[in-house]
């Protein structure tokens, strides 16, 4: 864990998952520039009701747990490290009430804190969903590193809440001051969106912060290319993002259950959305939950995975290999996990280290298929 020094106490943090000999810290410099900003002007003494959306690591809501802030986002992950890091700090959990990005906002808010997210589109939803549950004279401050904050992005505050301008950066972070404009027009939100599955007659639903939630990725494509139809009868769905993944191996395995997992709220729902909308009749589970954590040990036949790089703004493989050493945990023996990845991210080694064994089953110039049977 990592000290934090705020103008609201000392605190220490983690990130989560955790991993040894962390390096990354569980905050950035645009959380202690807004931290600082609102000790600098009071405002928290003068708001009743606070809003945080999209805290990361926990970070702003342990700071401000004394003030009973709401914290809204799409990531259990981001959930259980706010958890993590209210109890480290001697907190009650409770001190920050925390919600999924589908949820009802049920109050009227006097200050929105608003972290900058990496999906323009998830950034986009929340807005929308927020903006009927503004308080009078509410004050709404976005904050970001710089190279997080493009001219798109305060573009969609101006057009979603009113007038809006930014701070000098300090430290390559920025904070963003929206004046809400009781007058401008408000419009629904354009999620979730769907498109066909080529070749198929299956439509994804595809909430905003889903991977690829316009068109099917190549590595996707890839995959679908080899999901295997051998009578299987407990197959998930791991990372399921709008669960196509998961559909197609419904469909090639009719009586299997297949459990689609995921730690965006949007994901899953997606998925749920996806397959309700298929007319399959497997047996379907729907987790949203940090990767394979809550599964029993040795009771999948099947593991599909089509790996994220990044965990937030931090491009790394950390997250794939927590992926990877859960399904060997939760294979049966001689079950098996089928993975999709760019070339360049050398899964083939750590599969081999955690397996004892890996084989190409398939590539294109940018992506490979591996499969690894537990033994």
């Amino acid at each position: 864990m990592a000290h934090f020094s705020t103008p609201f106490g000392n605190f220490l943090l983690s990130r989560y998952p955790k991993r040894k000999k962390e390096t990354l810290r569980a905050w950035d410099a645009a959380d202690e520039y807004l931290l600082s900003f609102l000790a600098e002007k009071d405002l928290l003494s003068q708001s009743r009701k606070i809003l945080i959306l999209n805290d990361s690591f926990g970070a702003l809501g342990t700071a401000l747990a004394l003030f009973s802030p709401v914290s809204q986002g799409d990531s259990f992950i981001a959930e259980e490290a706010a958890r993590v890091n209210l109890s480290a700090n001697g907190l009650p959990v409770d001190a920050v009430t925390i919600i999924d990005s589908l949820q009802t906002h049920r109050t009227r808010y006097n200050l929105v804190l608003v972290r900058v997210t990496k999906t323009l589109a998830l950034l986009e939803d929340e807005l929308l969903r927020l903006r009927p549950h503004l308080a009078d004279n509410c004050r709404i401050i976005g904050c970001g590193m710089v190279k997080q904050i493009h001219s798109s992005t305060l573009k969609l505050f101006e057009s979603i809440f009113g007038p809006t301008r930014t701070s000098l950066a300090k430290k390559k972070a920025r904070l963003i001051f929206s004046e809400p404009d009781a007058i401008l027009r408000m419009s629904p939100s354009p999620y979730p969106v769907s498109y066909q599955l080529e070749d198929s007659k299956f439509q994804l639903i595809n909430h905003a912060n889903v991977f690829s939630r316009d068109r099917l990725d190549i590595g996707t494509r890839l995959l679908l290319q080899h999901i295997p139809a051998q009578g299987l009868s407990e197959i998930v769905d791991l990372g399921c993002g709008n669960g196509v993944v998961g559909l197609i191996a419904a469909e090639r395995n009719p009586n299997a259950t297949i459990h689609f997992v995921d730690e965006s709220y949007m994901a899953v729902a997606s998925a749920k959305a996806t397959f309700e909308a298929s007319g399959l009749q497997n047996s379907v589970v729907f987790k949203v939950g940090d990767a394979l954590s809550d599964f029993a040990p040795e009771t999948a036949d099947l593991v599909l995975c089509n790996p994220p790089f990044h965990q937030q703004q931090v491009v790394g493989d950390f997250i794939a290999w927590h992926m990877f050493s859960q399904a060997v945990k939760v294979l049966k023996r001689g079950g098996e996990l089928r993975i999709v990845g760019n070339r360049h991210l050398n899964y083939h080694s750590k599969l081999k280290r955690l397996f004892g064994n890996v084989e190409q089953i398939s590539a294109n110039p940018k992506f490979v298929v591996l499969r690894a049977v537990k033994r």
